[in-house]
């Protein structure tokens, strides 16, 4: 007995390359229909006539055949895509009730181990909801994975928030992985350093009597400082007197 197996996606992929070959084609021959069914003779005599009628009559009887094959071609990706479309369907039919039969029957295995364990005895832990940072669920006693745990979507200092834990797995299973992290926030850089204090910085005191010439300023400076008087500037030199300095200078010379 020979059994069939069948891929309803498979054949609908070849169904639509199909039908892009047969339009390819279809479109190459209406492109030469006219260059080679109308051959004008290369002459006014007789043979020249006779050979374009003979070129042009294949010509027309290759035509003839490809629209044959054309229809044929049609027809064939016509059946294989309608071939496909009830596989399709009876896959969805038949998986309806088998699915319905499997649940209920891990549902009534499950059920004591659940009951005293909080553990199923087969199938898969159930996965954490995105962005919760919860657990994943736990696998099958016997068989099962543990279910993914959840991303953190909070924000932890420095580093992201801790993703929920994997679910454990069966004794033939292997554990759930571990939810992602969370966003981090960048920690804060230490602050700027404080400005220096100005050297020798007092506040300015009320202005005194003046001092007399010669004689240096007996208020107390601050300290690390001191108090200079500043020398009498004196008075500008004539111009007559500096010109009688330079002549004398000259004769003595």
């Amino acid at each position: 007995m020979s059994f069939l197996i069948a891929s309803p996606e498979a054949l609908a992929a070849t169904a639509t390359y199909l039908t892009g070959i047969g339009s390819a084609i279809s479109a190459a021959n209406a492109v030469a229909a006219a260059p080679t069914t109308e051959i004008l003779a290369a002459g006014t005599d007789e043979v020249s006539t006779a050979i374009s009628a003979l070129f042009g009559a294949h010509a027309q009887a290759y035509q003839a055949l490809s629209a044959h094959v054309a229809a044929f071609h049609d027809q064939f990706v016509h059946t294989l895509t309608a071939g496909a479309g009830s596989y399709m369907a009876a896959e969805a039919a038949a998986a309806s009730p088998l699915q319905a039969l499997q649940l209920e029957l891990l549902n009534a295995i499950n059920a004591p181990t659940l009951a005293l364990l909080g553990r199923p005895l087969i199938g898969d832990g159930t996965d954490a909801a995105p962005g919760s940072g919860g657990a994943g669920g736990a696998g099958g006693i016997l068989i099962g994975n543990g279910g993914t745990g959840g991303a953190s979507d909070l924000a932890g200092t420095g580093r992201g928030g801790v993703g929920g834990a994997g679910g454990a797995g069966g004794l033939f299973g292997i554990g759930g992985a571990g939810g992602g992290c969370g966003s981090a926030v960048a920690i804060g850089g230490d602050g700027g350093a404080g400005e220096a204090p100005a050297a020798c910085s007092a506040a300015a005191a009320p202005a005194g009597p003046a001092t007399p010439s010669g004689v240096a300023a007996a208020r107390a400076a601050p300290v690390g400082c001191w108090v200079v008087a500043a020398a009498r500037a004196a008075p500008a030199c004539p111009a007559w007197r500096i010109a009688k300095a330079q002549q004398q200078r000259k004769y003595r010379g």
